[in-house]
């Protein structure tokens, strides 16, 4: 007996064809540029000198670079800390249906909508002290605010301008996750008289998962390349307090204008975001079964 096989139908690839061009014009071609400056010393745009490794471990030695780094993750784990409960909790407060749930809908994604920029100058002015609302309500109280002249403040507004802009992102992401739970898991939970809590705990937290750790994925990314924001509201002072990676990579390459190095930080700042995103992948990925595993004993 003799099978026949049916062709396979390629002419799909056409299709993501322009995708893959796209990819290519936007992001492999730059990428490309960047290897091929960061193993050069460019001396003038005629004279060029191939110097291997030697920006690497020159980035990889400066003490700036590791102070950059450790602000850089010390903001990225607050960020994640405060803005993954604080989105699950205006999720859970949200109302399930009607015109209600819609109102709050759009308000509660209204920052979301405001340029990046425009933050850092509403927040430049709340937190003034002469005509901010913020700025003027702590003075009133008799705490001298100043996110110019104070580090630890200056880092404290960036993190609260951050929960503010984001914090809405996850919650809608959470509050999607909420209303794919099937209505029986409820219902069985009712019949079982469990609590709010448990109803969280065995319900719904491990059905929103997926989306949890998208949410923690694109927040983890985005705050970790954070720029604007901090740039516009402080500028990376008071001294350094709010310099992050990127706008130390900012100033190696346009401020100093070493390209080399600054090459060389690019392609190492891209590999750390890779590694710490798959670590955290991983990691969620382990936690999610073990929970699940915990679940099905109970």
């Amino acid at each position: 007996m003799s099978t026949t096989t049916k062709p396979v139908n390629q002419k799909a690839w056409f299709l993501i064809l322009p995708v893959i061009l796209c990819v290519a014009f936007s992001a492999i071609l730059p990428l490309m540029t960047v290897v091929n400056y960061s193993v050069q010393d460019i001396i003038s745009p005629e004279r060029r000198v191939f110097v291997g490794t030697e920006w690497f471990v020159q980035v990889m030695r400066d003490e700036e670079l590791h102070s950059a780094l450790l602000r850089q993750l010390t903001f990225s784990l607050a960020v994640l800390a405060v803005e993954i409960p604080l989105g699950i909790m205006l999720a859970l407060s949200m109302p399930a249906q009607g015109w209600k749930s819609s109102a709050v809908l759009v308000v509660v994604a209204l920052s979301l909508l405001i340029p990046w920029n425009v933050v850092g100058t509403i927040w430049q002015i709340y937190g003034r002290a002469d005509i901010g609302l913020m700025g003027r309500l702590l003075q009133e109280m008799g705490i001298e605010y100043s996110y110019t002249g104070n580090a630890t403040q200056a880092w404290l507004t960036v993190l609260l301008m951050d929960v503010w802009h984001w914090t809405p992102l996850v919650a809608l992401l959470a509050f999607a996750g909420l209303r794919s739970i099937p209505d029986a898991y409820y219902q069985a939970a009712r019949i079982d008289g469990a609590s709010k809590f448990a109803v969280f705990r065995y319900i719904q937290l491990p059905k929103m998962r997926g989306v949890l750790m998208i949410a923690v994925l694109l927040r983890f990314m985005d705050s970790f390349m954070i720029y604007t924001e901090p740039f516009v509201l402080t500028g990376g002072g008071p001294g350094n307090a709010t310099t992050f990676l990127s706008q130390y990579l900012t100033t190696k390459a346009v401020g100093q204008f070493d390209l080399g190095p600054a090459a060389a930080f690019s392609l190492i700042y891209f590999f750390i975001i890779l590694l710490l995103c798959f670590i955290l992948y991983n990691w969620m990925q382990r936690v999610g079964t073990a929970s699940n595993e915990g679940a099905g004993h109970e």
